[in-house]
């Protein structure tokens, strides 16, 4: 299945390969501040394939906080943060936010709420590295 995503004003737009089709997609919604303030509910495959594009990078706030091990890209324009990259070792991981999501039927997305607060540094980039997408590029265009 192929999920394709943007913020509000298209300029942050990403493709999520996700194989085979899910019959749900999980999604967490993360209690930190950040989060609950943006209604970020996100999802990740580890076997998924990301591509992030990107119209306008003079419109795109890269936001850290806490451990600073995470960037929230956030259209400066409209504000919504469709996607969180993290690298780890060189290499890039990677969320999105399902409310960012065009094409996929709500009911398929099973929420829940998560906690990370308690967790260091090396935990999160642990947890990352086994459960965030793993295969991220960013393209000029989508296809």
């Amino acid at each position: 299945m192929l999920i394709h995503g943007q913020c509000h004003c298209g300029n942050i737009a990403f493709t999520l390969n996700w194989a085979p089709d899910p019959t749900e997609i999980p999604a967490r919604a993360c209690d930190c501040s950040f989060c609950t303030r943006h209604g970020g509910v996100w999802t990740s495959h580890p076997d998924g394939a990301l591509q992030i594009a990107i119209r306008d990078a003079s419109r795109v706030s890269r936001y850290a906080f806490g451990t600073k091990t995470a960037e929230f890209l956030t259209c400066a324009h409209c504000g919504v943060v469709p996607v969180v990259t993290s690298e780890i070792d060189g290499r890039l991981y990677a969320v999105v936010n399902v409310n960012a999501f065009d094409n996929v039927d709500p009911a398929q997305i099973q929420r829940s709420s998560r906690s990370f607060g308690n967790e260091d540094a090396a935990s999160k980039l642990a947890r990352r590295k086994l459960y965030w997408i793993a295969d991220v590029k960013y393209v000029e265009t989508l296809a």
